[in-house]
């Protein structure tokens, strides 16, 4: 909203005072639209309808908005009977609407859940109530908190507006099951493990939360939070490094990601923490358990997944005051990640997952050993398994001992392993889906068991599961969303660890149509049966004729041995339907419509590791290319892709597929880069082709930037930035930035201009995907209508023709909201447009 105030002639909305002259000039204009009002407001025999007038916006070659906003039939009724000036509106819109137009509410698409299976996003931690069976909570790796009260057909989302929903770790305080706590930040050290920014509370179940330590903890990860089960006020946690190979690259240069880690300590219920480092060193910690029946009894893991000297179990008599590292037994050499579990029934037996060393592109780390002390630690004895981390042990580690029998002990990677004799043999007991972050036991110890397919439940100790994913939007999407120009419903998108997926109706649940790790997706612009979609590494492309009921491979021709960003993009030529280009740390052309593949270009990165992440093309000019590569080098193409010129180098960004570059629709000359970093220009323009950039950064909070997009109505450019916290829009590149919507704090990883349905649709990295109405000119308190309080913010930016004795140039805000004719006045016209649009199409 521009201004609050109303208009008197005292000069708001960035206004001069209003001489006389330029009064008498307001006046006659207000008097000459009280008769187009008179004539087009003025009641019908309901209230309730709306007069149009077809003729009044033909004439002046005006288009209303396809989406209009309504207005309250007493504004109209009382215009008409008042016989007043247009001046007197705003008097009215106040008695009868009591105030501005909230804004505009985004509406989640889902998936939630995807049907097949059914299938959730990432779940990093799981507690259950100790009173109530049905009862529990989850953390999503990047979808916040949610609580079920009826064993999972049902879920609230909590915490929505907490600074990030990337959450790693709960607690659940044993004697007061309404206090919990959320550790930020997800432990679990994939390139999509993001930072957190603190410790949330809660003492009401849920309903509200509140944000502690965020200078304590904030650019870390959280492994586990814990809640002493002798003084509530007591708290030890876990805290990690971001994720990221080779470097740290899920913290996104935050400034306190180099921060300390190790193991915490807090007195005071979560308020302020101690670093525990006497006899513990001051590194990553991968887990801390607290002894069931002797509260001074703490256990730590340093568990650096890329192997330090320091990395052990740890043990402390005090309270957490002094500590001792364990040997008896244990390895001492390769040792990556650590995780611990303690029997309730007998806290001298402990388990611990040893996983081998990680290499610096997250290879190797595969099972060191299960290893099992039936002495509070003194000695070890290993128990051989198969290997159930593959090697990704850095990411997959978790273990639970059953409530009431310390030899029924389950261990999860890839997969699960139940033991009931104290790991001396192993059953693989794996649920719907793969990928084990988390175990919990509910009230009747039944097992609950979080994963990259959501939460599963155990009544039989693991040899059934079912499903709790219903409702639960937690679905974690890549950059390389589509939609279709035929089927205002249809979404496809790839999802982490849950394949491709499409939306073909108005619902929440979707279907799978392609498995792994789905990535980039196209739809053919003249054809929306044709469709495309990939999992994971160069070449693993497939075609669709079917609208995605079916896929055949189709990567005939791109080398299998290509350097990629885990998911190499891909797009159309906006004015092809046979002609795309896909990058991997080269570029390849189809002429085919993905039959066959060439290769056009040579290596375009900086050589080993780096690969192309993004692909832009022209829609006004399909020769104009950019490419962003995870090596920080951006090039433009002027012949649809074959030769390159090197425009930036060394920006900063997820080294994984973004959707960082958008071009313009109306002139292939300008573009934008979101950065998604911290600390930087987070969004860039050229108007060059790349020859120059000029930061359009402006009031945007610093935020990671990772996906842009550009919309045009008439002269007026909008530019949507998609953040680690929402979206934020500017209008013709003011520097000027308001946060879109009140949309859940999720990275933001693809927003796309449906401007055919003037909407946008997103995808998040842990919300799914989302639409909202895209702001329209006239449109100034972006609530998807042109309204009544609208009109308020122009009574304010009124000044008239600019050669009207008096005039005072109007603001920047004004004319981006209202100069319809774009000629920098606003006037008569332009009021003449805006009613044109509060009417709509009649």
């Amino acid at each position: 909203m521009i201004s609050t105030s109303c208009f008197d002639g005292s000069g708001t909305a960035g206004h001069a005072p209003i001489d006389g002259s330029r009064y008498v000039y307001l006046s006659i204009v207000f008097h000459k639209f009280h008769d187009y009002l008179s004539r087009m407001l003025q009641p019908a025999r309901s209230c309730e309808r709306r007069e149009r007038s077809r003729a009044f916006v033909t004439s002046r070659g005006l288009k209303p908005a396809a989406r209009v906003g309504r207005v309250n039939g007493c504004i109209r009724e009382r215009v008409h009977r008042s016989g007043g000036c247009l001046a007197c509106l705003l008097a009215v819109v106040v008695l009868c609407v009591g105030g501005r137009a909230s804004g505009a509410e985004w509406t989640e698409l889902g998936p939630a859940p995807i049907a097949n299976g059914p299938f959730a996003g990432r779940i990093t931690a799981v507690v259950a109530s100790p009173t109530i069976h049905e009862k529990f909570y989850i953390a999503a790796a990047a979808g916040g908190i949610w609580r079920t009260e009826n064993n999972g057909s049902t879920w609230t989302a909590l915490a929505q507006d907490m600074p990030t929903l990337v959450i790693g770790a709960l607690a659940m305080d044993p004697d007061n099951e309404d206090i919990l706590y959320a550790g930020s930040g997800e432990a679990n050290f994939a390139n999509h493990s993001y930072y957190g920014l603190g410790v949330y509370k809660t003492v009401d179940g849920g309903d509200s939360w509140t944000v502690l330590a965020t200078d304590t903890f904030a650019g870390r990860t959280f492994s586990r939070i814990l809640v002493s089960h002798a003084d509530g006020d007591v708290l030890f946690a876990s805290i990690m490094p971001a994720g990221g190979f080779p470097a740290v690259n899920a913290a996104k240069g935050h400034p306190l990601a180099e921060g300390p880690v190790g193991v915490f300590r807090s007195i005071d219920g979560g308020v302020s923490w101690t670093h525990l480092t006497n006899g513990l060193p001051a590194e990553p910690a991968s887990d801390v358990w607290i002894d069931p029946a002797d509260a001074t009894v703490v256990y730590a893991a340093i568990g650096d997944i890329f192997g330090i000297p320091e990395n052990g179990i740890y043990k402390s008599q005090d309270g957490g005051d002094s500590w001792v590292k364990l040997s008896g037994g244990l390895p001492t050499t390769d040792v990556g990640r650590i995780s611990l579990a303690i029997a309730p029934s007998d806290p001298n037996r402990i388990y611990t997952i040893i996983t081998q060393v990680s290499d610096e592109f997250g290879g190797g780390a595969s099972l060191r050993g299960v290893y099992r002390s039936d002495d509070a630690g003194a000695t070890w004895t290993h128990k051989p398994s198969a290997n159930f981390q593959a090697t990704y042990g850095w990411y997959l580690s978790t273990a639970i001992v059953h409530p009431l029998n310390p030899d029924t002990v389950f261990v999860g990677g890839v997969t699960l392993l139940r033991s009931t004799n104290g790991g001396d043999s192993w059953t693989f007991v794996t649920p719907q889906h793969v990928d084990m972050h988390g175990l919990a036991w509910d009230k009747h110890f039944h097992l609950l068991a979080a994963n990259d397919g959501g939460l599963h439940k155990s009544t039989n100790n693991g040899n059934s599961w079912t499903a709790l994913n219903t409702g639960l939007g937690t679905i974690q999407i890549y950059p390389g969303l589509s939609l279709s120009k035929t089927n205002e419903n249809f979404v496809l998108a790839g999802m982490q660890d849950n394949g491709t997926n499409r939306r073909s109706i108005d619902s929440i649940v979707w279907s799978q149509s392609l498995g792994g790790d789905g990535g980039y997706t196209a739809v053919n612009p003249f054809d929306s049966n044709t469709l495309f979609a990939e999992f994971q590494g160069s070449g693993n492309l497939f075609r669709s004729t079917d609208g995605g009921a079916t896929f055949n491979s189709s990567g005939s021709g791109i080398s299998g041995g290509d350097r990629n960003c885990f998911l190499p993009p891909m797009t159309y030529f906006p004015d092809s339907s046979t002609d795309l280009l896909y990058g991997t740390h080269r570029i390849y052309r189809s002429t085919n419509n993905g039959s066959s593949w060439t290769p056009i270009t040579g290596d375009l990165t900086s050589g080993t590791p780096f690969a192309i992440r993004a692909i832009a093309i022209a829609p006004s000019n399909s020769q104009t290319v950019y490419i962003a590569t995870n090596g920080g080098r951006v090039q433009v193409s002027t012949d649809g892709g074959f030769t390159w010129d090197l425009k930036l180098t060394d920006v900063p960004g997820w080294p994984r597929v973004t959707r960082e570059l958008a071009i313009d629709p109306l002139d292939d000359s300008v573009a934008y880069l979101g950065v998604g970093n911290f600390g930087v220009d987070k969004v860039l323009r050229t108007t060059d082709r790349g020859d120059t950039w000029t930061s359009v950064t402006g009031d945007l909070p610093d935020v990671p930037v990772i996906s842009v997009a550009v919309h045009h109505v008439g002269y007026r450019r909008t530019v949507f930035a998609g953040t680690d916290a929402g979206v934020y829009y500017s209008i013709n590149d003011s520097g000027t930035w308001t946060e879109l919507g009140n949309l859940p704090h999720t990275p933001v990883t693809d927003v796309v201009v449906d401007a055919d349905r003037d909407r946008l649709v997103i995808s998040t990295m842990g919300r799914g995907a989302w639409t909202i109405a895209i702001p329209t000119p006239n449109d100034s308190n972006a609530d998807g209508d042109v309204d009544a309080a609208d009109f308020a913010d122009l009574q304010l930016c009124f000044s008239g023709p600019s050669e009207a004795p008096g005039f005072v140039e109007p603001s920047e805000a004004c004319r981006d909201w209202f100069d319809s004719d774009s000629d920098t006045d606003i006037d008569d016209l332009d009021h003449a447009a805006f009613v044109a649009q509060l009417l709509g199409p009649g």
